[in-house]
């Protein structure tokens, strides 16, 4: 059914604005008989953050903003969804357009700006739904916020009951000023704020940063440093890039404003992933996104220090039936190595990484 709905829909939705192409796949989502998958080979069950996953491949946030179809992607095979980034009052979000294909690149460039229904919305979704799967929620800060961190906080208290754990997003570019959370003293005092109100919340959830992969090798330090001083639970390794690869194809369309994701991001935001591999020292779990669009991608991601993986863009290009392919090639690849798990693949090519020149 899924392979079907690929094929039949691909097309039709590249031929649509970019924006609108993703609201019609929301709701052809929420309509399409999906049947649950099953159930996932034992070699493929990933533990991390207390969590038990059936598969380590999640959803990004940026694709379920408003936490409107966690079922069917559940049901599509994915291990985990993450949906957001989702700030306390709703928020329009930048001017269209604010979305462009480089489809000659496999990527897209975005400005949305926290576009999103607010946290009640996303609340009572959650709240009306039977709790099953792993679903996190990304939470982020309002444009117009007099106090960001104070939105964090907020948002970790009224989406406690029912998130299986957080991402603290501070990376997006399109929100002005918001990277700059990202800065050692005020990334201390976020993440003190936050994890002081997990304590306070109902339940004990887990807490995940999500980074840049524009930052600088000393920032990355710095941001580490702050992220195991704190204890946080793990971290979520990139968002996209305002950075603009000389292998682009698509020139007009580069010169947009926003973030870069997919296929262009790849090797950036692999490096950037051994590089905090590597300074986390297995404190905690890594999840890595940014140009997983196939089994091999997602291998890379793994071994460059990943433990669980996510992906949006490759949807875009490759469709639903991604996940399942990415699937049959970990399974495959843990079977060629004569492995039991994912697990002794993790960070296996970091230092080598890591090693390399700078990725242009």
């Amino acid at each position: 059914m899924i392979g079907f709905f690929d094929r039949l829909s691909r097309p039709f939705l590249r031929a649509l604005d970019p924006e609108d192409a993703h609201t019609l796949a929301l709701k052809a989502l929420r309509y399409m008989p999906l049947r649950p998958p099953g159930r996932d080979p034992d070699l493929l069950a990933v533990r991390a953050f207390g969590l038990d996953f059936p598969n380590p491949v999640g959803i990004a946030a940026g694709f379920d903003k408003n936490a409107a179809v966690v079922d069917p992607l559940l049901r599509a095979g994915f291990g985990f969804v993450e949906v957001g980034t989702i700030t306390p009052k709703p928020q329009a979000g930048n001017p269209r357009p604010r979305v462009f294909r480089l489809a000659a690149d496999h990527g897209v460039i975005n400005r949305l700006g926290f576009n999103n229904e607010g946290e009640a919305s996303a609340r009572a979704r959650l709240a009306a739904r039977t709790p099953r799967g792993i679903v996190g929620v990304n939470i982020g800060a309002n444009r117009d916020s007099a106090d960001r961190i104070a939105d964090y906080v907020r948002l970790v208290g009224a989406f406690a009951p029912y998130a299986s754990y957080f991402t603290v997003n501070i990376s997006s570019p399109n929100t002005p000023g918001l990277r700059d959370l990202q800065q050692a003293r005020v990334l201390d005092e976020l993440l003190s704020r936050v994890l002081e109100a997990r304590e306070r919340a109902a339940r004990k959830v887990p807490v995940l940063l999500k980074i840049a992969p524009d930052l600088t090798l000393g920032d990355l330090d710095d941001v580490v440093g702050v992220a195991r001083r704190q204890r946080i639970d793990g971290m979520i390794v990139n968002n996209t890039t305002i950075t603009r690869p000389t292998t682009l194809r698509e020139h007009a369309i580069a010169k947009e404003t926003g973030g870069l994701s997919g296929r262009p991001l790849f090797k950036l935001a692999t490096r950037m992933l051994a590089e905090t591999f590597v300074r986390a020292e297995n404190v905690f779990p890594l999840i890595g996104v940014g140009g997983v669009d196939s089994g091999a991608t997602a291998i890379a991601k793994i071994k460059a220090g990943a433990t669980l993986i996510q992906m949006y863009t490759g949807l875009v290009y490759r469709g639903v039936g991604l996940v399942g392919e990415i699937k049959h090639d970990l399974e495959a690849a843990i079977r060629r190595g004569h492995r039991n798990s994912l697990a002794s693949m993790v960070g296996s090519d970091a230092a080598a990484i890591t090693a390399e020149s700078w990725p242009g």
